[in-house]
């Protein structure tokens, strides 16, 4: 584009200017805003090919201006996210944050974080999110879409974006996400025998028949765990908090009292019985503060300790591929188990701490069968028969 030709009138003071930058050989609008604190002159800038594109743009940041925001023309999406993950979840497990700084490196600062947020339109969304479709299950899909509208939206908050453009697009369908397991009966026996003894042992039994969840198996202190009950009351355990940031369980419902069954209370109690003689042993005094899956220096497990033992026990139990399991699924297990013996839905959820039946059913619960009965009776009787054998390593 050559330069154009000609003067208009020279803008007076406070007015908007249009004027030819040949450097970027563009047109450039500016509006003038008096000065900052610092003394230094304050003056919004957009620009375009054309006066007209300039003028269109110019009414828009005025709009901005008028509704009380404070634009930014640089302001990218980058930043916008880096924002939200700095500013905007207070509060959070550090571990969901590092999976949202994890998604948001991957699959929205290499495709979208240069684009200046006032100039971003529906349209890059859509073909953003369908070349992401085509990579990721449709559960990440949504997570990443969530991450960028939160961003967005608290750009908002602080008056730096007019409109949410994120919220106009809708999420498409993305690939097929790993589906979660069930162990078979035969397996379930498989597992509750293998490294009989060891706090692996102890952690499987406790997480498959009483459907525990990680996050609440790893913190669990002997203060919570009721071996030797009161005449009339049945062993429990106690699930009042997990590893999350404040130590509470997921949900209201999750704070719950578990009965155990006969097996678990069995093998707990020669578990127990185990870790305070080591403690005796140490010339260490014992208190039930100490946690019920301590590492050897009395610390608490990390998840990725925990699926590492727990893999190892599954090849001891002869399983073809203990790496395509995770220590979650003795909780869905745990679900399918009670389903598959006859438990009503509403009980199960109940059991597992659900607030409803909605992921009870479309998660966890893998069949269907008639209502029976409840619980930890349930466990009893369909892990009653004593071992059984398996003539072939179990199908994963």
């Amino acid at each position: 584009m050559s330069e154009p030709t000609g003067r208009g009138r020279k803008a007076a003071n406070g007015e908007d200017s249009i004027y030819w930058d040949k450097s970027k050989n563009r047109f450039v609008g500016a509006v003038s805003l008096g000065y900052t604190p610092a003394g230094k002159r304050h003056r919004p800038k957009v620009s375009g090919k054309t006066k007209t594109e300039v003028r269109h743009k110019l009414r828009e940041l005025k709009k901005e201006l008028d509704a009380g925001v404070k634009p930014s023309a640089s302001y990218t999406v980058a930043e916008a996210v880096s924002d939200w993950l700095d500013k905007g979840l207070k509060g959070r497990e550090e571990t969901s944050i590092g999976t949202y700084r994890i998604l948001a490196d991957t699959h929205i600062r290499p495709y979208l974080g240069a684009a200046r947020l006032r100039e971003l339109d529906a349209d890059q969304l859509d073909e953003w999110l369908e070349g992401r479709a085509a990579v990721l299950a449709t559960q990440s899909l949504r997570m990443i879409h969530s991450i960028l509208r939160r961003a967005i939206g608290q750009g908002q908050r602080r008056n730096k974006v007019v409109r949410n453009v994120a919220e106009l697009v809708q999420v498409p369908e993305g690939r097929a996400g790993r589906p979660s397991k069930s162990l078979s009966l035969q397996q379930g026996e498989a597992v509750l025998r293998a490294k009989e003894g060891t706090w692996i042992h102890a952690y499987v039994v406790l997480s498959l028949l009483v459907g525990v969840r990680p996050e609440e198996a790893r913190p669990l202190a002997w203060t919570h765990v009721h071996i030797d009950s009161q005449e009339g009351e049945r062993p429990h355990v106690d699930v009042w908090r997990s590893v999350r940031r404040h130590g509470d369980t997921k949900t209201r419902k999750s704070r719950r009292s578990l009965a155990m069954p006969n097996q678990v209370a069995t093998v707990l109690t020669a578990y127990k019985a185990g870790q305070v003689a080591a403690c005796a042993a140490a010339g260490a005094p014992w208190t039930d503060e100490r946690l019920v899956f301590p590492t050897a220096e009395g610390q608490q497990r990390s998840s990725l300790n925990v699926r590492r033992n727990f893999r190892s026990l599954l090849k001891e139990a002869g399983f073809q591929d203990p790496q395509s399991w995770v220590p979650r699924e003795l909780r869905t297990s745990f679900v399918s188990l009670l389903s598959d013996h006859g438990i009503p839905i509403e009980v199960i959820a109940r059991v597992v701490g659900h607030s409803g039946t909605d992921v009870t059913e479309k998660v966890y619960r893998k069949q269907l069968r008639p209502v029976i009965s409840e619980g930890a009776e349930a466990m009893d009787t369909i892990f009653s028969s004593g071992p059984v054998t398996v003539d072939s390593p179990p199908e994963t």
